[in-house]
């Protein structure tokens, strides 16, 4: 059902070397931008229609409006099983306890008398959060992309989804009832590239945005790409993965249940394990077995990912060699199940969320941990963050130096400038003192 990888007896490589012989989906944005290219186009000059018409292409279902109208998340929200209704209040109210904390302040630093830099952070005016459609129903995407931008101050926050079939063309009433409970009201029924697409351009029924963000399949990473520029983005999700390192103290029947719960969402889901007993190993696999005949969507997602080459069992000769495994493999969802859990989590230096012990499963994190579930994937994570409210802020420096302040270290800039071959930059200080270099 999973594969095994032995990188026990010899040393490890290093580097690339290592990361090539761990397991990793194939996802080849670059050849997925050939086929959004003329998407994104008919988007650009046709706007709505042409949204309109890749939806029915897409999903099946013909619409009359891009926008969903007020009473339908109205409604959404009224029908809205009390639990589940519930259940998204407390993820909010947890998401909005962490996020809060994120939000950075202004900032002043006196370089020297009479002048000083300012750093202040300030929203992006606009942004399109994309949530998936699919196999699946997301409404907790819909808090993880919204809180934080909320908590950052965006003024302008739209919602894409794609739309359903079985739902006259809207996108799922959960989504919407989320929506609603988040009082985001600007919600579109556009899904795949052409969302992006008319994210970034506008149409006549959605003004274009500044930043678009959310987890999506790969065209919408292609259409991330294609439009990055025109558009900030987040990321380009890849396939959803979680890494778990593990010695002889985890529970088998916790490190299965774990794997089998990222492989449902995708059949190129990434579930990788990482162990030093051979004990675990064998009593992952046997748990597996059981628990996989004994749940829901088997043969279409949790099998062939746990089969695929993204997924494996991987031996190493200690948790030492483990750390440095799961460091070259930089997972979206890392958890550490060791014993002394907390300090080798402490030791992990690339991973989008890091899950302590053996309870805070990826799941608590997906939903109610209060942390963000849109995390970095395909080794991304030892370079990029997951969503935040960073992610909706821009830094600007704020420059404020007196004549004397300038005075000061204006032969530093005209000395710089010279030896840069830049005369013209020395000589906007110099005009501002009679063309001479103030004497120091």
């Amino acid at each position: 059902m999973i594969s095994r990888i032995d990188l026990r007896g010899d040393a490890l490589p290093e580097g690339a070397a290592l990361r090539d012989l761990l397991p990793r989906a194939e996802f080849d944005v670059e050849a997925a931008l050939e086929t959004v290219r003329p998407i994104c186009e008919d988007v650009r000059h046709r706007g709505s229609a042409a949204v309109i018409e890749w939806g029915e292409k897409f999903d099946g279902v013909r619409i009359s409006s891009v926008r969903v109208p007020a009473e339908a998340l109205t409604k959404a929200l009224e029908e809205l099983d009390p639990a589940v209704r519930a259940a998204l209040e407390e993820s909010i109210r947890r998401a909005r306890l962490v996020h809060r904390e994120q939000r950075r302040t202004t900032h002043t630093t006196q370089v020297v008398p009479g002048g000083t830099v300012t750093e202040k952070w300030v929203p992006v005016e606009r942004v399109g959060l994309y949530v998936p459609g699919g196999r699946s129903v997301y409404p907790s995407s819909v808090v993880m992309n919204v809180v934080p931008a909320q908590e950052a101050g965006v003024e302008g926050v739209a919602v894409a989804s794609p739309p359903q079939k079985d739902f006259d063309g809207l996108p799922h009433p959960t989504i919407l009832a989320a929506c609603a409970l988040l009082g985001v009201d600007e919600v579109y029924a556009a899904g795949g590239a052409q969302a992006v697409a008319m994210f970034a351009y506008g149409t006549e029924d959605c003004a274009p945005v500044n930043l678009v963000t959310g987890p999506g399949n790969i065209y919408v990473a292609a259409a991330k790409r294609l439009l990055k520029g025109r558009i900030g983005i987040d990321a380009e999700a890849g396939p959803t993965e979680i890494a778990i390192l593990a010695d002889a103290t985890a529970d088998p029947v916790h490190v299965a249940a774990d794997l089998i719960s990222q492989a449902e969402h995708d059949p190129m889901a990434a579930a990788v394990l990482v162990t030093d007993s051979e004990e675990l190993a064998a009593a992952t696999e046997a748990e597996l077995i059981t628990q996989v005949a004994a749940t829901k969507h088997v043969e279409d997602r949790i099998e062939p990912a746990l089969a695929g080459r993204q997924s494996a069992i991987v031996l190493v000769s200690s948790v030492e060699d483990g750390l440095k495994v799961v460091d070259a493999y930089g997972a979206e969802h890392l958890e550490i199940q060791t014993a002394d859990a907390a300090a080798v989590a402490d030791r992990v230096r690339n991973a989008g969320a890091i899950f302590v012990g053996p309870w805070a499963p990826v799941s608590l994190g997906d939903y109610c941990a209060g942390s963000n579930h849109v995390l970095p994937t395909g080794g991304c994570a030892c370079h990029s963050s997951g969503l935040s409210v960073q992610s909706f802020l821009r830094g600007i420096h704020i420059v404020d130096y007196s004549r004397d302040a300038l005075a000061e270290v204006t032969h530093h800039v005209v000395t710089l400038a010279e030896a840069e071959d830049l005369p013209a930059h020395g000589a906007a200080l110099k005009a501002r003192f009679g063309w001479k270099v103030p004497q120091q």
